[in-house]
């Protein structure tokens, strides 16, 4: 990993980790509400589905930056590069 890559994965995650620190003031600003309205009370379209959203995108963002990250790119590219085509015969 060269000094670009580097310094744009920490872009990256700088930026997920400042999302993720979002989503939980935003929860618990939502939880927060509907407990002190309605006791302990989940209805689906209180804000749930906002935060259910939400989740979901951070969960793809942290697959992204943590399961298929250049490294996981550089074993793949290099594991394709290895293997040997053979000609088709017709």
């Amino acid at each position: 990993m060269n000094y670009n890559q580097a310094q744009q994965r920490v872009h990256d995650l700088k930026k997920f980790y400042k999302n993720l620190l979002w989503f939980g003031i935003v929860a618990a600003i939502i939880f927060a509400d509907d407990i002190l309205r309605k006791g302990i009370h989940f209805s689906l379209w209180d804000g749930s589905v906002f935060l259910a959203i939400w989740g979901i995108i951070l969960t793809v963002k942290a697959v992204k930056l943590f399961i298929f990250d250049a490294e996981w790119e550089r074993r793949i590219i290099e594991k394709e590069m290895k293997k040997t085509k053979e000609p088709i015969q017709f």
